[in-house]
């Protein structure tokens, strides 16, 4: 349970810090600043949504091989 309580809390403080970044190509001022982003309007959904579903898997498989070991 203190594993889960960790990781869920450390999921949300880099998720905060993740959202209080600037926009690229932002400054204090408003201004353009080094033209477009790398990656131009790339969608990250898909992305994180295929990396989280990897990730289930393999830590699905672990338990299971976890379990499998447990009953012999």
């Amino acid at each position: 349970m203190k594993k889960i309580i960790l990781t869920l809390t450390l999921f949300v403080i880099c998720s905060m810090a993740g959202m209080a970044q600037p926009n690229p190509g932002q400054n204090a001022g408003g201004g353009s600043v080094g033209g477009a982003p790398i990656g131009g309007s790339a969608p990250i959904g898909s992305g994180i949504a295929l990396l989280l579903s990897m990730a289930a898997l393999y830590g699905g498989k672990k338990v299971y091989d976890a379990r499998k070991k447990l009953m012999e």
